[in-house]
């Protein structure tokens, strides 16, 4: 090859190493659902037509990236109710954009306007409508409650400067979510930040060892939904994690409802052995996020949250779509984990007390 060809190769491997390095995609983004652990990312099988949502809401209108038909419908208007609450409201109340219904306001300190109501005219939803009231959210996003100012403040900023992604291109949320960042201003920020830092995290999981699963549904947004009957399935090498209450968690959004994670048998003491010693892939967590996993001033708590939530940021960790601050620390941690030491370490972290 001629030394001129050499060049003008090298000049193009160079450019399209940049390239890679710019957008992110060729190595810690994908739109192949197929090549994430499914489980986490809110898929029963890959998606089959995915759609890139990550030129959406590049700005600060988070509204863009608000994937339709991830919340139930109700033309009736029938007042609904839930156990211990004096409170009833429709299906469009319960699921307002910008004042979700607050079931249990006694549950938590008065809410700051940008978590209870949003902002209408940039299209920020409330922070409520997903991550409840109370912090405690659901599996398709992140359980928010009790993490430390400096942290959710750290978070808000890496998402608003692209270095938290998620390695899913077709999940929206996480993307509005960047939009949200961008577009809080300082004040806000720290509001929301003090207010969920306020909130203690409760148990919130139960995690259930076993060969089977009740038969499930998947909403648009990775939400995974109990089936009609009692019907089961095999539950395979997968971690399923399921409304207790269809009804409550979805169609009344109650936030005392919690979740029950379905996890093969032996995954909480396989999950033990890598969390404590590392195992034969990673490296303990007690060291960082506390012996306990209730955090530490180095790294949040992460014990009893969604086993769904644990996994996705792990993942994305391992593949570099979430590179942040910690980054360097996490990478021994989770550049060999394979997608069975996921289920085994999200069993088990979200097994412990919070």
């Amino acid at each position: 090859m001629r030394s001129g060809a050499r060049v003008t190769n090298r000049v193009i491997l160079v450019a399209a190493a940049l390239l890679v390095l710019a957008t992110g995609r060729a190595e810690l983004q994908t739109l192949n659902t197929a090549e994430l652990p499914l489980w986490a990312y809110g898929y029963i099988v890959p998606r089959p037509n995915p759609q890139d949502w990550s030129q959406r809401c590049l700005g600060t209108r988070p509204r863009d990236c608000d994937r339709p038909g991830g919340l139930p419908r109700d033309t009736t208007n029938e007042l609904l109710s839930v156990d211990g609450s004096t409170r009833k409201f429709t299906v469009t109340q319960i699921t307002s954009p910008y004042a979700p219904a607050d079931w249990f306001s006694n549950d938590h300190p008065p809410m700051p306007d940008i978590v209870a109501h949003g902002k209408e005219q940039t299209g920020f939803r409330a922070c409520a409508i997903c991550h409840y009231p109370n912090g405690l959210g659901l599996m398709q996003n992140g359980p928010v409650a009790g993490l430390p100012v400096d942290y959710f403040l750290r978070q808000l900023s890496e998402f608003a400067s692209g270095r938290r992604k998620s390695a899913d291109l077709s999940k929206a949320n996480a993307f509005e979510m960047a939009a949200m960042a961008r577009n809080l201003t300082p004040a806000e920020a720290r509001q929301a930040a003090e207010y969920f830092s306020s909130i203690p995290f409760k148990p919130w999981v139960k995690v259930i060892e076993s060969e089977t699963v009740p038969k499930f549904t998947a909403t648009v947004n990775g939400l995974f939904l109990k089936a009609d009957g009692n019907e089961t399935e095999p539950l395979g090498r997968r971690l399923i994690e399921l409304p207790i209450s269809t009804y409550q968690s979805n169609m009344l959004r109650n936030p005392r409802s919690g979740m029950e994670a379905y996890a093969p048998i032996g995954s909480l003491e396989r999950g033990r052995r890598i969390v404590t010693t590392g195992g034969e892939r990673s490296v303990e967590c007690l060291t960082c996020h506390g012996k306990d996993l209730r955090g530490t001033a180095l790294a949040p708590p992460i014990a009893g949250r969604q086993p769904s939530y644990l996994g996705r940021q792990l993942w994305d960790m391992k593949l570099g779509a979430r590179n942040g601050a910690m980054a360097p620390v996490m990478k021994p941690a989770v550049e060999k984990l394979t997608q069975d030491d996921l289920i085994d370490i999200a069993a088990y972290v979200a097994s412990l007390q919070p």
